[in-house]
């Protein structure tokens, strides 16, 4: 699912989550998320891994410090306090919380967090340094050859530079002239 690397802030997660799998609660967006995690409708357990995808450097939204996932209100009603979130975003160091960033490359370019749909399961193995989408290589090459990945033109300025040379998380979001 990251296949050029994520992070975790152990000190921040909760080790019983560390080994896990669960099933995926997909937002394509930020807008999507903003619309859904307090719909008290939203099909999702205290087991499943929310999933933010479109947040990466690559993205309309550009990397913001979006990758705190907030607990959907109806699971913090009842007492859960953190649970398996997984995002190419980024985040501020002072939040706390199980929750797997910088997923690189990320959906916007193509990665497989792009790929993944709501109740597809996910293993997390912080002991195995390793996050997978459990879904066969041929349907997930299926879903690339039907989801081309459009990059919004930029025809100068910042905007032209930063769409054209902006590095993945694994390379530090710079510039790749830098």
């Amino acid at each position: 699912m990251a296949p050029r690397g994520a992070i975790i802030k152990r000190s921040a997660a909760d080790p019983k989550l560390f080994e896990k799998t669960g099933r995926a609660v997909v937002f394509t967006s930020l807008q999507d998320l903003a619309a859904r995690i307090d719909d008290p409708d939203l099909d999702v357990t205290a087991d499943d891994f929310l999933v933010l995808q479109n947040a990466g450097p690559l993205s309309e939204a550009a990397m913001p410090e979006a990758g705190y996932i907030p607990i959907p209100s109806k699971l913090a009603r009842a007492g859960v306090k953190d649970m398996v979130r997984i995002s190419d975003a980024r985040m501020s160091g002072t939040a706390y919380g199980t929750i797997v960033l910088h997923v690189a490359p990320d959906a916007a370019s193509g990665g497989p967090i792009g790929l993944i749909r709501n109740g597809e399961k996910i293993a997390l193995s912080v002991k195995e340094h390793s996050i997978n989408l459990l879904v066969s290589e041929e349907e997930l090459d299926r879903r690339r050859s039907e989801n081309k990945v459009e990059k919004r033109p930029a025809e100068r300025g910042y905007e032209m530079l930063y769409r054209g040379h902006v590095l993945q998380a694994d390379e530090g979001c710079d510039f790749d002239f830098l």
